[in-house]
This record gives structure tokens, C-alpha cells and sequence, in this order.
């Protein structure tokens, strides 16, 4: 069987959107209404013909409206195989009536907890007729269809439905129950248990778009948010112009955003990152100054990349920006002269984030490896002045601890081993990803050096620097290439079991070296 003349419906709806033109829409097919409380009273209310649930199952909405549908008039039309002659008889001798179509969406849980109700209210929230109806109908989709989506109420409209209309909203039917029953397995493990890493996890994510291709074109990809969020950040933002974004794009674009973000409350700042490390990050007194600073650390590398910024973009550094090609800018927002500017790149994508993310948020991060999941908490240490500890005879400057404290939070994000210079409230040099420290310390350095050549400058800014690394010096080696680079102060974990060599290195050679006590690998 394929067509099915909807012969009689059952509506009950949380969200009201559609519905009474819907229910007009039905009627004029000469469709049987049936429905329950709040959603009775709308169509009703829309000149509607409504027959209600009670008046089916002849027993009353009972218990605070927990107890209405859950009955065999309800189940038995809906779960009913039509074409079975046992069900016909079973039908027949119990008076249950068939049920072609139902439109269900469910009590409003993630709403409810969204909006910090209390626990009561939360429980009170989750359905269960609801689900109980659209996985009924969804199961039955050779005789029943099943809305779960106002966004799909056209298809059942016309007072008939097709077979393949039906798997599909049978398919997304199953899915939304799923993703309901994730959101309530969530609240009760991470909520009201309080539990870290429960035993079982169901996470219940809703494709928001398809991506141009994978990391690399012969791969396919998308973007998921939580189920029942706009998401946040990168994920939310609004693009204004440009091509459709790549799953790279996505990645550098969160790697961007994500450290700029550790600067929101700070001096205009300016992040620009590729293969999602950063190349180059910087402050200033306005935003073209942060962008030309950040630029002149790796000039060659920001070609093509991803620039992020902490304030609403404006004219004046769009045009800087426009100097070379990039891929995507995101920013807060922009005025009217930068979109202007931007307008005139048609292969620039300019994403609005709105809101900044907080860097402080606890939350899960999740990466796959082969058969399975690794999830932790994200990385939300923060340092402050007040953490650190002073371990060499020569304590730093004020310049020198605020340099420390910025190559710090730039390190945060960069892939380990990092090794971070500053000066100035700009990046000098970024080493990242090597096998070992000191590797990364050489790159940078020389990244310094090559950075002063195309710039004209006389010296590298690595001369006078403070120097990050993401981990402890296991030897003085990484230190010692960070003093041949011209740094003058060091911040690090510590930790080693040579750290009283490294200590001893760092006085020899003049410099004032912090502790943080925390260490920020980045893989």
C-alpha cells in the first residue's frame, strides 16, 4: 500500500506554530479532528470542529493531564496493521477506530531547563504520551504518518500521504525522540546527578549545514549543533558573504575564534590562524593597529588564513585586511564601511558571531579514534598574576610579566610542543607541533628573524621577548635557544625533575623566570 487517505488525525502540539491552518486545512478534506487540551482549545478557537481524546478512550484527562493518551483506542488505531486480518477482527470487536495521521511535537524540555526552572518544573516537563504517539505512528508508517515538525505540514495537507513521504517523516519522527530522550539522559547524569563522565552517553545533534567537503575534497562533511540549540560561536555565527564554508574553514575559523575570545574583555585584538594554529596574534590601541602588528609576525603564513577579532569590525581595518587574500574573517560584528569593504572580496566569507564565547565556560570536548570516543573537559584554565610564582633570583618586569601572561594565553592554543615569543603585546614568534621543545623554540626564533627581514627591521622582535612554553623544559636546551633568540623572561609549567638545572640556566643567564603550576597541551 502507498496512498493513504487521511481519514482521521490526531493533534497534540506544544508549540502552536501552523496549526490552525492545518486543522482548516484538513477539515476542507473532510478529516476527523481529534485532539487533547491546549490543542483542542486552539483549533476550536479557529472555528474547528474538534473531537476530543476523552471522547474516544471514554476515560477523562486525569492526573494533571499525565494520563490521556496512553490507551488502547489511542495505540490500538494507531499500531494497527491494516491489511492483517487478526488486527482488522481485534478492531472490529473493540470498537478501536484507525488513526491515519499524527502531529505531535513534545512538552518543551530544553526550553525548560534553558530558562533555569526548577527541578519540579523540569520533571514535569518531560513527556511521555507524546513520544509514546510518535513512536506508535512512526513504527506503523506503512499505515500512519507522523509529524513531528511544523515545518512539515504540507505534506500532510492534502488529506493524503505517500509511502516514501511516510518513511521520511517516520525517520525524522525517531530521530526527534531520540534526541529528546538524549537531552533528559543529560540533564539527569550531568544536572541533577552531577555525575562527570556517566556510564552510557547519548548526545543528540541536529545538522545546521552541509560543509563544501572534508578536510580534503574527496571527503564529505557537515555541521551538527546540539539538538535543540542555535548552537554558539562559530556554530551560530551568521555569514553575510562568500562561498559556502569547508570543514577546514569551520576548524580554523573555531581555532580563531576561540582565542580571541581569551582577550573579550581586553584591548582590541586581533588573532590570525592557519591549519588552526595561530601566526600571529596581537593588541593595539585600535583594531588595524592589533591587525598590521599580528600580520608582521608571520606575513607569509597569514596569506590564506582566518582572522578573528574581538571588537565589531571596522572600515579602516577591513581594508588593511583586504591587503591579502583570506579566507574568512570572523568579528563580533561589523559597520556598514567594513561590510562595504568585505563586499568587494566576493571569495571572503565574513562570519557574525555576535556574543564572544566565554574562555572560562565548563564544557565536554569530544574527539574520535578508531572503535570509540575520548571526551574530557575543555581546556578553561586560566592564569593570573596572582599564580604565579617567581623561581629565579631576577623577578620580571611589569613589561616583562605582562608580555609572560600574554605569550601565555597564546600558547593555550597552540599545537604542542609550543613555544610562544611576545613582546609588546604582539607575537614575535610561533613554534608549533614539533616533537620536541626545542625544535619549536628554533622555529620560532627563526620565524622572528625572518618576519624582522621582510619588515626592515633591524633587530627581531624575540630581542627583549618574553618566551611561553605549553609544558616544562624537560632540559635547559629549550631555554637556552629562547635566551640565544633574545628573550629576557620565561613563563612555563615547571614540574621536571631537571627543572633546578633549567633554574640555574635561566639565572646564569640573566633572566627572570615564572612558574604557572599548569600545563596546556594542545593536540
Amino acid at each position: 500500500m502507498t496512498d493513504i487517505k487521511i481519514r482521521r488525525a490526531l493533534l497534540s502540539v506544544s508549540d502552536k506554530t501552523g496549526l490552525a491552518d492545518l486543522g482548516k486545512a484538513l477539515a476542507a478534506q473532510g478529516v476527523e479532528l481529534v485532539s487533547t487540551g491546549g490543542t483542542a482549545k486552539a483549533l476550536r478557537e479557529a472555528g474547528l470542529d474538534v473531537r476530543d481524546v476523552s471522547d474516544l478512550t471514554g476515560f477523562p484527562e486525569m492526573m494533571d493531564g499525565r494520563v490521556k493518551t496512553l490507551h488502547p483506542m489511542v495505540h490500538g488505531g494507531l499500531l494497527a496493521v491494516r491489511d492483517d486480518p487478526a488486527h482488522a477482527q481485534a478492531m472490529a470487536d473493540h470498537g478501536i477506530g484507525a488513526i491515519d495521521l499524527v502531529v505531535v511535537n513534545l512538552y518543551p524540555f530544553q526550553a525548560t531547563v534553558a530558562k533555569g526552572a526548577g527541578r519540579d518544573e523540569v520533571i514535569e516537563n518531560i513527556d511521555i504520551g507524546g513520544p509514546s504517539m510518535v513512536r506508535s505512528a512512526a513504527k506503523n508508517h506503512a499505515f500512519v504518518a507522523i509529524v513531528t515538525d511544523p515545518a512539515d505540514y504540507a505534506l500532510v495537507a492534502t488529506g493524503s500521504t505517500d509511502l516514501d513521504d511516510r518513511k521520511r517523516l517516520a525517520a525524522k519522527a525517531f530521530a526527534s525522540t531520540a534526541a529528546y530522550d538524549s537531552a533528559i539522559a543529560g540533564w539527569f547524569a550531568h544536572v541533577d546527578q552531577g555525575e562527570r563522565f556517566p556510564t552510557n552517553v547519548a548526545i543528540a545533534m541536529t545538522k545546521k549545514a552541509d560543509v563544501r567537503y572534508g578536510e580534503n575534497p574527496h571527503q564529505m562533511g557537515a555541521l551538527y549543533v546540539p539538538a535543540g540549540s542555535p548552537g554558539m560561536g562559530i556554530a551560530a555565527a551568521v555569514q553575510l558573504q562568500g562561498k559556502e564554508l569547508s570543514y577546514n574553514n569551520y576548524n580554523d575559523a573555531d581555532a580563531a575564534l576561540e582565542l580571541v575570545s581569551e582577550f573579550r574583555d581586553g584591548p582590541p585584538t586581533v588573532v590570525i590562524v592557519k591549519h588552526a594554529n595561530p601566526c600571529g596574534v596581537a593588541t593595539g590601541a585600535t583594531l588595524v593597529e592589533a591587525y598590521e602588528a599580528a600580520l608582521a609576525c608571520d606575513s607569509v603564513s597569514a596569506f590564506g588564513g582566518i582572522i578573528a577579532v574581538n571588537r565589531p569590525l571596522d572600515g579602516p581595518t577591513a581594508e588593511a585586511i583586504s591587503g591579502i587574500f583570506t579566507e574568512v574573517v570572523a568579528a563580533p560584528d561589523a559597520d556598514d564601511a567594513a561590510k562595504a569593504v568585505f563586499a568587494r572580496k566576493k571569495n571572503l566569507r565574513l562570519l557574525l558571531t555576535g556574543a564572544l564565547p566565554d574562555p572560562a565556560r565548563k564544557a565536554k570536548a569530544m574527539k574520535s579514534i578508531a572503535g570509540g570516543f575520548l571526551v574530557q573537559s575543555r581546556d578553561f584554565g586560566i592564569v593570573t598574576e596572582a599564580d604565579l610564582k617567581v623561581v629565579t633570583k631576577r623577578a620580571p618586569t611589569d613589561a616583562e610579566l605582562a608580555d609572560c601572561l600574554f605569550a601565555w594565553t597564546v600558547a593555550k592554543h597552540v599545537k604542542s610542543n609550543a613555544i610562544v615569543y611576545a613582546r609588546d603585546g604582539s607575537t614575535a614568534g610561533i613554534g608549533a607541533g614539533q616533537m620536541n621543545r626545542m625544535e619549536s623554540a628554533r622555529i620560532a626564533a627563526w620565524k622572528a628573524k625572518d618576519a624582522a627581514a621582510k619588515a626592515g627591521w633591524s633587530e627581531p622582535r624575540t630581542i627583549g621577548s618574553a618566551v611561553a612554553s605549553d609544558a616544562f623544559f624537560p632540559f635547559a636546551d629549550g631555554l637556552l635557544t629562547a635566551v640565544e633568540a633574545g628573550a629576557t623572561a620565561v613563563i612555563q609549567p615547571g614540574g621536571s625533575i631537571r627543572d633546578a638545572d633549567v633554574i640555574a640556566a635561566a639565572d646564569e643567564a640573566g633572566l627572570a623566570m615564572v612558574f604557572t603550576g599548569m600545563r596546556h597541551f594542545r593536540h
